[in-house]
Formats: structure tokens, C-alpha cells, sequence
């Protein structure tokens, strides 16, 4: 195997120091303007650098993708691995030093709009078509660019302990029956009850997973039209329901409040036996399949006005001021296709976000009918969830939730002055991002 995976832990700090000596806009792009013909056969020799993140077993699986692109192109693919933390600070470094890679994995590309190539140029304008509604809106302008290719996405949703609920005499819950928010604690409840569990459910502390209940009640931070589209009312129905679950002691109050305004994860209270349902996504999978002491399985989301999940989007950009552009967009696309996404899926243990992938179901190699329970939630997911996930002012809004409704957790406001400042906020956020 000719790839070169290199991790790349200081590379923020050596790029910057280049970027007095070149400015942005000094090198002209080497991408074509219009439209143009990919000929994956004119490849051999050339060499492309790859900037990427890993959530863990992805790795394997996208240098193994990468000697079947090597292979089938004749081409090298330098893989150089950047901790998430440093990712953006490394890129802008890199262009601003005009040393862009050819390809990157990141999780917004808003933030190197203007430096990246437009897909449909490459691949017209329908090959946006091979991928679902919510992809395309997280990886789309409002122009109707494609600036970057949706690679793999998450979905929130709900793990049980199976163990427990059987013994508890309770049924899992299965995707043909819609189970309420006022439902699905109800059997929690009865499940921590039997088991000596101290809670009914426990959730990861973060503004993604909050976002999940938002939506299923019908409203998100942000709106389609990329405005605040938080509805007061909905939006404190939705709190209030979270906020009575961690009051009457159905969650820990004290987990909560202990996270303060930092991300939170629920696992290990789960895999302690804490609590019989856990609030979280596929990314647990993998280690759930390696360390739980129980049997457990993922289930569809409880409803409310809506029901499905809330998206997280990895997407795959090519930058135009690289030395190989065209060798970038069409890694991207071989990356991309069915029977490539597929098997990185399956090892990596992603979800899918082309069409007829989420169509038919990818077959993992372990627990595969808990990945397609997610699989199945993508469909189930509001469509302006992704519109939101994808924005660019998300992140500061998410953070902004969690530290707001932290007020209401520990009593210093009620769910009403949450929302209203929370409606503030992202409105300021929004004019901030643009």
C-alpha cells in the first residue's frame, strides 16, 4: 500500500508562520471555470494530499478506499490525519500560505467558501441527485454550488438496555409502532424501576442531542431560511419536557449541571447500568459492540409533533488553489460512489448519504440491524433539521442552548426567559456568521 498516513499534531503552528510571506488570492486557481471532462485513466503518476479527521474505526477503512483509488488511478494519495481541534486552523493556515491540500474531510465548509471547487462542474449539475434531500442541503449554496460532497452523516437516536427491559417484562421498542415522548419514559421508568436503576434515561449533555427533542416537537434553533426558527411555544414545550425529566430525577440533574457549558457524554452511565436508555447516535456502535456488559439494541426516536433524529454531516471538500484540483474532485467522486461508500460504511460503522444507499440499507458486519435502525431514522428526520445542522451559525447556537437551558436546570430561569434569550442570541449569532 502506497499511502502515507501521517499524523499531524503541531501542523497549525509550523503552516501559520507562512502565512505573512503569502497572502489569499496571491496564486491564481488551477481549476477550470466551466464545465469539464474527468478522465479517470489520465491520472497515473500525479499525486494528491488528503487533510482528514477520524472518529476511530474509519481509518482503516478509508486507507483501504484509498489503495483501491491508488489502484484503479495510478495515482498516490498522501493521508495526513489532523486532530479534529486543529483542523480549521491548519486549513486556513494552508491557504493563506497557498499549500492547499487537493482534498479535505471537515465538518463545515462555510468556513473556506470562495477556495473550494464547485462539483456540479465536474460532474454536472445532476449528480447532486445521487445523494438524499438533507445531504444535499448541508453540502449546497443558495446559488446552487456544490462546494463540497456529503461523505457519511449521523443521526441521533435512542440506545436500550435489552437485558434490563426483559427482565423488567417491557418490549423494546421496534420500528413499526410510534411510541410518544410521554410513552417511551413511561416504560423507561418501569424498566430502572425493576433493575434498581437510579434513572430512566440518560442523554449526552450537548446542543445536537437537544436539538433532537426540539425538533421532534417541531421547531429548531435555526429555520430554513436560515433565520432564528426557534417558535417560543413549541420550543418550551419541548425544554420543559427535558427539564421535568431532570427535576423529578427520570435524568441526573447533577450530570447536567456537572458538564456546565462543556459537551457531556452519557455513555458511561449507561454502560454502568445507570439508567436503561441512553440518548446518543451510531457512533457508539463500535464501542458498545466491544464493551457493553449487556445486551442492548438501538430504537427509533420517540415522537412528538415529529419524530426521527437530528443530523451531524462530514462532508468532503476539494480546494481550487491546490496543485492537482481536478485529481481532487475526482477522488472525491471514486470516494463517493455507491459500491466505495459502501464498504467504508460498513467498516467505519457510518451512515450512509447517497440515495439508493439509504434506499436499500448497507450490511455491516456486526450489529447490522442497529446501524440500519439509524439508516431508517434518516428518512423519519425533518428536512429543515438539515437546512439548521448545516448552517453556519449551528455551533455557536447549540452552545447557546446549552448554556441557557443550564439556567433553567439549575432554577436561576424558567423555560420561558430560556427561549426568549435563546431567541436573541441566535439572531445575534446568525448576523455574526454571515
Amino acid at each position: 500500500m502506497r499511502i502515507k498516513a501521517r499524523i499531524i499534531g503541531s501542523i497549525a503552528a509550523g503552516l501559520l508562520a507562512l502565512t505573512a510571506a503569502c497572502a489569499p488570492g496571491e496564486q491564481e486557481s488551477n481549476a477550470p471555470a466551466g464545465p469539464v471532462s474527468v478522465d479517470f485513466t489520465a491520472f497515473k503518476g500525479k499525486h494528491l494530499t488528503y487533510v482528514y479527521f477520524t472518529d476511530g474505526p474509519d481509518l482503516d477503512a478509508t486507507k483501504a478506499a484509498i489503495a483501491g483509488f491508488e489502484q484503479d488511478t495510478g495515482a498516490t494519495v498522501d493521508l495526513q490525519v489532523v486532530p479534529f481541534a486543529q483542523l480549521n486552523t491548519a486549513l486556513q493556515a494552508r491557504i493563506a500560505s497557498n499549500t492547499a491540500p487537493e482534498v479535505a474531510r471537515v465538518q463545515d465548509w462555510h468556513p473556506y467558501q470562495g477556495e473550494l471547487l464547485d462539483f456540479t462542474n465536474y460532474f454536472g449539475k445532476s449528480y447532486v441527485d445521487e445523494f438524499t434531500d438533507g445531504a444535499v442541503a448541508v453540502s449546497r449554496d443558495d446559488a446552487g454550488h456544490l462546494y463540497a460532497v456529503p461523505s457519511d452523516q449521523t443521526i441521533n437516536g435512542p440506545f436500550v438496555n435489552a437485558d434490563a427491559f426483559a427482565k423488567a417484562g417491557v418490549p423494546v421498542p421496534d420500528s413499526t409502532t410510534k411510541r410518544s415522548w410521554a410513552q417511551f419514559v413511561d416504560d423507561a421508568a418501569k424498566v430502572a424501576a425493576a433493575n434498581g436503576m437510579p434513572y430512566a434515561l440518560t442523554m449526552d449533555v450537548s446542543g445536537n442531542r437537544l436539538s433532537t427533542v426540539l425538533s421532534q416537537y417541531g421547531t429548531t434553533l435555526i429555520g430554513a431560511d436560515g433565520q432564528v426558527g426557534l417558535d417560543q411555544a413549541k420550543a418550551e414545550q419541548a425544554l420543559g419536557m427535558v427539564n421535568d425529566l431532570l427535576q423529578s430525577g427520570k435524568m441526573s440533574k447533577d450530570f447536567w449541571l456537572g458538564a456546565g457549558t462543556n459537551y457531556k457524554g452519557g455513555n458511561d452511565a449507561f454502560l454502568a447500568g445507570q439508567a436503561p436508555v441512553y440518548l446518543s447516535g451510531p457512533w457508539q456502535v463500535g464501542a458498545f459492540a466491544k464493551s457493553a456488559p449487556f445486551s442492548w439494541a438501538a430504537v427509533p426516536n420517540p415522537c412528538a409533533a415529529e419524530c426521527g433524529g437530528f443530523p451531524g454531516m462530514k462532508v468532503m471538500v476539494a480546494f481550487a488553489r491546490s496543485k492537482e484540483p481536478t485529481l481532487g474532485a475526482a477522488f472525491v467522486q471514486w470516494m463517493n460512489r455507491a459500491e466505495n461508500q459502501r464498504e467504508i460504511d460498513k467498516t467505519a460503522f457510518w451512515l450512509p448519504t447517497r440515495k439508493d444507499l439509504v434506499a436499500s440499507g448497507v450490511q455491516y458486519p456486526s450489529h447490522d440491524a442497529d446501524m440500519n435502525t439509524f439508516i431508517g431514522q434518516i428518512g423519519a428526520t425533518p428536512a429543515v433539521d438539515f437546512t439548521a445542522a448545516a448552517s453556519p451559525a449551528f455551533t455557536g447556537a447549540a452552545n447557546a442552548l446549552i448554556k441557557e437551558f443550564g439556567k433553567v436546570v439549575a432554577g436561576q430561569e424558567s423555560v420561558a426567559e430560556c427561549v426568549r434569550n435563546l431567541r436573541t442570541q441566535i439572531a445575534d449569532i446568525i448576523k455574526a456568521s454571515k
